[in-house]
């Protein structure tokens, strides 16, 4: 019988103070030298956190529109799961999932002009913020409806263990997701059929608006998924090295048959739900005590003390990301919109497609 295991120290969660996972700090990929390995993990927890304050000015300026839900506070969960993983697994994403696609692989200037409604976008300017899509990566999207890609995960999953791929299918989600129909039905049949599923649950305390403590009569939702009969355990969502290390057990674990986990990633969102949410339902100062655990400068400072890295170096490293980024919002701001006779590609099967 699976058992949720391990980060007993973390305690049921809160809606008030951050909840610290005792978690033990992975070692590295012998591949990589560990400067070299957190170096890149920085870069890669960097990019998300510029390209998100990045959307924060355009979006301000009225240069992107729509719904824009905003990954800042989350980086060390999707850099960190994202290590386990290569390129023939498949992503599952929510509409928080800028930081997911960009830990993908998916490149700065498909996400950006995707967030411009552009046709170089990642899902031709058709999805926005909230519905990024890169099959050739396997990035298959993000998802408008809550816990709505979690069948889409267990089906990718079974058809990956009925054509005998040696596959992981990550689904992210939230702990709002762990409250609807869709994830108890797939966590279920996952198990039952032992599917190669990894379930990523992204628990930053709030359903929008709703603290955990108010929706969830337990909140203890690594080991309501064990309930399930699979491995569960809760880990540090703001260390990306506590992050990484789970992640790489659980893959291994999936991908040696063993059926599908479930890893509770206990985070914080800096921001408020979306762009247009007032948030009001927390206090200033219990965002601020979680700032004290920002994954970002947490793991800089950590190789600070280590002799890992310095203020130069990590100028420099922040100055490259930016320029990445100034790149990607002038190729989105030069990109071309669709034409309005191409409105019906991609809608209708019968609908011929214009010569690229």
């Amino acid at each position: 019988m699976a058992t949720a295991h391990g980060d007993t120290s973390a305690g049921t969660p809160q809606a008030k103070g951050p909840r610290r996972a005792r978690g033990t700090a992975t070692a590295t990929p012998s591949r990589t030298p560990a400067s070299a390995h957190d170096l890149d993990l920085l870069r890669q927890m960097l990019l998300i956190r510029r390209f998100e304050e990045r959307c924060v000015e355009l979006y301000s300026a009225a240069a992107i529109r729509g719904f824009v839900h905003l990954y800042i506070g989350e980086e060390a969960v999707a850099v960190g799961v994202h290590q386990a993983l290569d390129e023939r697994d498949a992503v599952v994403s929510t509409y928080r999932e800028h930081g997911h696609a960009l830990a993908r692989g998916v490149p700065p200037e498909a996400v950006m002009a995707e967030m411009y409604g552009k046709t170089t976008g990642c899902s031709h300017g058709r999805g926005g913020s909230m519905h990024l899509f890169d099959a050739a990566r396997r990035f298959y999207g993000g998802n408008a409806i809550v816990g709505g890609g979690l069948p889409l995960a267990a089906g990718l999953a079974l058809a990956d263990r009925m054509r005998g791929e040696s596959r992981v299918t990550c689904c992210f989600f939230g702990d709002g997701a762990f409250a609807e129909g869709e994830f108890h039905e797939t966590a279920n049949l996952a198990a039952l059929w032992g599917l190669p599923v990894l379930f990523v649950c992204e628990n930053n305390l709030y359903a929008m608006g709703t603290a955990l403590v108010r929706e969830h009569a337990q909140t203890d939702l690594a080991m309501r998924a064990a309930s399930y009969g699979m491995a569960a355990w809760a880990v540090d969502g703001m260390d990306v090295h506590a992050v990484e290390k789970a992640a790489r057990g659980a893959v291994e674990s999936v991908r040696a048959g063993n059926g599908p986990h479930f890893l509770e990633m206990r985070t914080y969102r800096f921001r408020a739900h979306s762009m247009y949410d007032p948030d009001r339902y927390r206090s200033k100062g219990e965002i601020e005590e979680w700032k004290r655990h920002d994954p970002v400068t947490g793991l800089a400072d950590g190789m600070r003390a280590s002799g890992l890295l310095d203020d130069a170096a990590m100028e420099a490293l922040d100055h490259a990301v930016m320029e990445e980024i100034d790149r990607a919002v002038q190729t989105a701001e030069g990109a071309p919109e669709e034409a309005a006779e191409d409105l019906l590609l991609h809608v209708t099967g019968r609908h011929e497609e214009a010569p690229s």
